[in-house]
């Protein structure tokens, strides 16, 4: 599964607990949430902490913090339980439960005292989301993507009406798509100079910029031109093709001479970053097809050198695997959620992508053809690779500037995107 996909996924399971941190009070007649209700007329002594447990011994809960040290959560006689299931915003769904039905991994919202020290909270209240129910959760989400996520390139913005419209190339084919947008899409932002989607921000349209990549879940139009989106996912990032100056696996890093701009690229490499190799068989056909589509060979082309945009239509309502009309443009950017074919023989080149051989950052040498898509970076200038994919060449040599951004998206690394933050 792409790594946007999976750290999508991941937000889109775990944080809606932090809405909920004031539902104690509107839920308070209910009786669950009594021990709060009394915690809350002495605001000043209300703390609150979010995360997951790392161990239990008796009536102690060690909580590892979505931020902050751990801390040791005292659960006492009058400590108040309640489970929820992810998703959920409020407690109208919430049922009893007690600290017998809490285990490692699970998320909690504790509320209540917490020592001068930080270090220990007397719990008047816990929320629970149990691990099993955010990993169902996180499976649904991460079919739903599949069947309803699409993405591309943003190449206009219209704040006034709600609607991006996305760039969404594949072989010798590029399809505009409107995005339409409402007050109930859920927008978050990759982080500019990290490689996890964790560290993704709430966002809003205004945020979302021309040459941004974005991510959609939602539902397509008949005719797949419009797309009215549930969620949207976007990031800044940067696509590099070239050929590797210098290599240093100790220091984790290599220098790319980049063919568009003609210039050295410092790119970090970490354990986030996947690294895979292009077998050479599958780098001549990828080839053959964006030279035929470069040379006109596109329209009504046939056999090796055919391009997505010779596939025949879909009939109406017919799609492929992953959602998306059968055929046409849609396998380039963005488009990696779906099986590894799309009808008509075109590649979803992300799904295939995952398949390739894993390579090391000590297996590339100076002169190696390599694509990588990496955050924009800092100040400095050096960036952090998302995806780098080597054994490139006779794509670069065939098509280089049509390689740039066609063949690598940011979703391919880990989230799906997928969703919220699930909690």
């Amino acid at each position: 599964m792409p790594m946007l996909a999976r750290h999508v996924l991941a937000i889109a399971v775990l944080g809606n607990l932090t809405s909920l941190a004031g539902a104690g009070k509107a839920a308070s007649g209910s009786g669950v949430w009594a021990g709060e209700a009394q915690v809350q007329s002495a605001p000043t002594q209300v703390t609150r902490r979010i995360g997951a447990i790392k161990a239990i011994s008796g009536n102690i809960i060690t909580l590892t913090p979505d931020s902050g040290p751990e801390v040791a959560v005292t659960v006492q006689p009058a400590t108040r339980f309640v489970r929820i299931p992810p998703g959920e915003k409020d407690l109208k769904n919430a049922t009893p439960a007690d600290l017998r039905d809490l285990q490692v991994g699970d998320r909690i919202l504790a509320g209540g005292k917490v020592s001068d020290d930080g270090k220990t909270l007397m719990a008047a209240s816990i929320v629970v989301m149990k691990l099993m129910d955010v990993e169902t959760r996180k499976e649904k989400l991460r079919q739903d993507w599949q069947k309803r996520g699409m993405g591309g390139l943003v190449s206009g913005v219209d704040t006034a009406g709600g609607t991006v419209s996305i760039s969404v190339t594949g072989f010798g084919a590029t399809k505009t798509i409107a995005v339409h947008t409402s007050k109930e899409t859920i927008f978050r932002r990759y982080a500019p100079d990290s490689v996890k989607f964790e560290d993704a921000q709430p966002s809003s349209l205004r945020e979302i910029q021309p040459g941004d990549q974005l991510r959609a879940r939602g539902a397509r139009s008949s005719d797949g031109s419009e797309f009215t989106a549930e969620e949207v996912v976007t990031g800044s990032f940067r696509n590099v093709a070239g050929t590797v100056s210098s290599v240093d696996a100790t220091a984790g890093s290599l220098t790319v001479q980049d063919l568009l701009s003609k210039k050295s690229v410092q790119v970090k490499i970490t354990a986030d970053s996947q690294l895979h190799n292009l077998p050479p068989e599958m780098a001549q056909r990828i080839a053959m097809r964006l030279k035929a589509a470069m040379t006109g060979g596109g329209a009504g082309a046939t056999g090796p050198g055919a391009s997505a945009a010779s596939a025949p239509p879909a009939a109406s309502g017919q799609t492929a695997e992953g959602g998306r009309p059968a055929g046409g443009a849609g396998a380039g950017m963005g488009g990696g959620m779906g099986a590894g074919m799309r009808n008509g023989g075109t590649p979803d080149f992300q799904q295939m992508l995952s398949r390739m051989p894993a390579v090391a950052l000590a297996d590339l040498h100076k002169g190696d053809a390599v694509m990588i898509v990496a955050t924009q970076g800092a100040s400095s200038g050096s960036s952090t690779a998302i995806t780098l994919l080597s054994g490139v060449e006779p794509i670069l040599q065939a098509a280089p500037s049509a390689s740039q951004a066609m063949m690598l998206a940011p979703w391919s690394l880990g989230g799906a995107p997928s969703g919220d933050n699930g909690n």
